[in-house]
């Protein structure tokens, strides 16, 4: 009896849904069937049979009754779709100006001539009779006539330009004299057409037999501006396979292909500037690789030098190698940029008050409280070390210095976890542009959440010092023991005192769930990029010798002895080349750059760029995260 009724009730949808589809063809289409539908299941879905339940719920589903929408409107529009009412519009426009010609030249007759002489309305007009015909493939030469029997032997390539470049370089071969394909662009119109590879003997091209030309007369050929280019060509026995994994790395110098002589094609090369993030494509040359920068990855790939390459020639004038510090003890206290003493740069903020002792504490203008890290031995014993008068911080021999340093850096792409440490943020500039300045002004937004790592130093504690709150105070030989164990940051002598700035006072910061401030000299700032600090620079930048005689008429200089004196025009030139040679030789690692022409924008801009530093996905080196998943 229930298969009965079953089959029954089973004939009965049957029925009332043909009888839904031959008029819901016409009316609602598949919108009318499916609600015959559901309501035949529906009897099944109170008596739960058969698991109609599910099969009801599924019918019912927004998302299928959407796609039921979708597909009716396009079939409604393939039955009514428009039919352009002449396919050669363009020429109609043509018979329409030269009947114009034998009407009495009205207003509305120039008007209209005006019109249709205009290459908007004729470009437009253009691209409906290309739509209308369906004439979208582009017109192809006939092939020749004498093709060899043997298919694989010789191949016919039609490429059509459309002002973009080939994509391929070509080259002579040594021994046979043969014109061949030396290596196809990554992302060029040859590549994406899949027809070119690396080795394909050329025999003519657009019917010019190559056989005795020079490369450079084939590339004349070749360089027409747009139309079809037909190759006949020998394909190579055994094509290249690329089962390469994309590598990003960031430049450490610049490169311009224009000012390199050995570069195979100077039109294919990619000029790069330090610091640019790049995508490496192809690696299989072990000379020149295929890149692109990641600023546009839809562009064509173009050659740079490869690693190895560039090793070999670091000492020609295209390439140049910042000086990387060895690290050893002297190393780390030497800079190569002469800067004068810090300042402060905001009228208001000027330092009027003539301190006594020679390591008075400077905390800032108006503050009541001890700022760790703003510290005026700190800053002197920097000047110190930097004029090299003292015997025992005599520049390192050449030794100390790393002669080779990697022309690309491995990066990846570093999203800080919330539960992870805060990165460190580390500011770098010319002496006068306003660093420590900008740190304090950054604590002083927010000191629960930003704070300075507490200096070390061998000098005597005071009466009315707290140890850890203005200094660590040390022996001298736990701080030198610090320094050759690597836990020194910086550091430097003055007036026989050691002072520096350890990993140990960054970490304590981070271990308080705040985010660590500091200002290296550029030469240290090897010595921070750390898996475990993860250190972003900011570069604090000057603007213009004629803006800062503006924004710093008033500002003062300090002096050793706090003699407070007005920025002189050799004072401010000074500090423009002062940056530029940061720039030159340490701005590949340069995260951020803010120019400090306004103290108060730059403010805001190192609020910004220290939050996105935390929250944001940077560029790090790969060797960071490596060392984060090692076990």
């Amino acid at each position: 009896m229930i298969r009965s009724g079953r089959r029954g009730e089973s004939a009965r949808m049957k029925e009332k849904t043909e009888k839904g589809a031959s008029l819901g063809s016409h009316e609602n289409g598949l919108s009318h069937i499916l609600s015959l539908v559901l309501q035949e299941l529906s009897q099944f879905y109170k008596r739960d049979l058969n698991g109609a339940s599910v099969l009801y719920d599924l019918l019912r589903s927004p998302w299928l009754q959407s796609l039921l929408k979708v597909y009716e409107c396009l079939h409604q529009y393939i039955k009514r779709r428009p039919v352009p009412v002449t396919p050669h519009a363009r020429s109609l426009t043509q018979e329409v100006a030269e009947l114009l010609r034998g009407v009495h030249p009205s207003s509305e007759v120039r008007e209209l001539r005006r019109l249709l002489r205009s290459p908007h309305l004729k470009a437009l007009l253009s691209a409906h009779d290309t739509v209308a015909q369906k004439d979208y493939e582009p017109i192809l030469p006939p092939l020749p006539d004498n093709i060899p029997e043997n298919e694989e032997a010789m191949r016919i390539v039609c490429l059509v330009k459309n002002k973009q470049p080939l994509g391929a370089t070509i080259k002579r071969h040594e021994l046979t004299g043969d014109i061949t394909v030396a290596r196809v662009i990554h992302g060029g119109l040859a590549d994406r057409s899949g027809l070119l590879y690396a080795g394909d003997k050329l025999v003519e091209v657009n019917g010019v037999p190559v056989e005795g030309l020079e490369p450079e007369q084939v590339i004349h050929i070749l360089s027409q501006p747009q139309g079809t280019i037909m190759f006949k060509l020998i394909p190579v026995s055994d094509r290249p396979v690329s089962n390469q994994t994309m590598l990003y790395v960031r430049a450490m110098a610049d490169y311009w292909p224009l000012q390199d002589p050995t570069i195979p094609c100077a039109d294919a090369g990619l000029p790069f500037k330090k610091g640019e993030i790049l995508q490496i494509v192809d690696q299989n040359d072990n000379l020149w690789w295929q890149a692109r920068k990641v600023s546009d990855l839809s562009a064509c790939a173009g050659l740079i030098p490869s690693n190895h390459l560039l090793k070999r020639k670091q000492r020609e004038f295209w390439w140049s190698q910042p000086l990387q510090p060895h690290p050893c003890l002297k190393s780390t206290i030497l800079s190569t940029v002469e800067e004068e003493d810090d300042m402060q740069i905001d009228e208001k903020c000027v330092e009027t008050e003539e301190l006594k002792e020679e390591e008075e504490e400077f905390t800032g203008s108006g503050q009541q409280v001890f700022v760790a890290g703003f510290r005026r031995s700190m800053r002197l014993c920097r000047r110190k070390s930097r004029s090299s008068h003292s015997p025992c911080y005599a520049r390192c021999p050449n030794a100390c210095y790393s002669a080779v340093a990697a022309p690309y850096e491995e990066v990846v792409r570093y999203q800080r976890h919330p539960v992870d440490r805060h990165r460190l943020i580390v500011l770098v500039g010319p002496s006068g542009v306003g660093v420590n300045e900008l740190r304090r002004r950054l604590i002083g937004v927010n000191p629960h959440q930003f704070q300075s790592a507490v200096p070390h130093t061998t000098r005597a504690q005071k009466s009315y010092e707290d140890n850890g709150r203005e200094y660590h105070y040390v022996s001298r030989e736990i701080f030198e023991n610090m320094v050759y164990s690597h836990r020194m940051l910086e550091y430097g002598e003055y007036k026989g005192n050691l002072y520096g700035t350890s990993t140990d006072a960054v970490r304590a910061v981070h271990d308080e769930g705040k985010i660590c401030v500091i200002d290296l000299e550029p030469q240290n700032i090897q010595l921070a990029r750390t898996h475990e600090l993860k250190p972003y620079i900011i570069f604090i930048k000057p603007s213009s010798v004629s803006c800062m005689k503006q924004s710093r008429k008033n500002a003062r200089i300090i002096t050793d002895y706090y003699v407070n004196m007005k920025f002189k025009e050799e004072d401010l030139q000074e500090m423009e080349e002062s940056a530029k040679k940061m720039e030159v030789q340490f701005g590949q690692f340069f995260d951020h750059v803010i120019v400090n022409d306004n103290l108060e924008e730059a403010c805001t801009q190192l609020l910004t760029a220290v939050r996105r530093a935390q929250d944001e996905p940077q560029w790090v080196p790969a060797t960071w995260i490596c060392s984060d998943n090692q076990p």
